[in-house]
């Protein structure tokens, strides 16, 4: 669950605020479970814009609690999480297909006996 510190990344366009999937911004506020208030600056520090988001909107990419990054494999999961599941079953494709790459094919061999036919 998102909380107050963390660092967000849209991922979703907010056009009519120029912001960018992407972006990357600071939960500075938690109106409740379903809504959180976002401060997106620039390099200087600068504050670009406040904004109200939901979760399907953003992934937490680093939390204040532990002062870490969260692992690669959970900003993925959150990710597909969100996705229509004809996605989703995409990305899992290619995750599988990136996994393979590079691998030697590792063949099974199957012996059938008469029983089995």
């Amino acid at each position: 669950m998102p909380a107050i510190g963390d660092v967000i990344e849209l991922t979703v366009d907010i056009l009519d605020r120029k912001l960018s999937a992407g972006r990357q911004g600071t939960i500075v506020h938690c109106h409740n479970s379903e809504v959180y208030e976002v401060e997106f600056t620039n390099d200087a520090g600068e504050t670009l814009d406040f904004l109200a988001l939901r979760p399907e909107q953003f992934i937490v990419v680093w939390r204040a609690e532990t002062q870490g990054w969260v692992p690669l494999a959970e900003q993925a999961a959150d990710l597909i999480t969100h996705l229509p599941e004809e996605s989703a079953q995409a990305v899992l494709d290619f995750a599988r297909f990136l996994s393979y790459r590079g691998k030697p094919r590792q063949t099974m061999e199957v012996r059938l006996d008469r029983s089995d036919l």
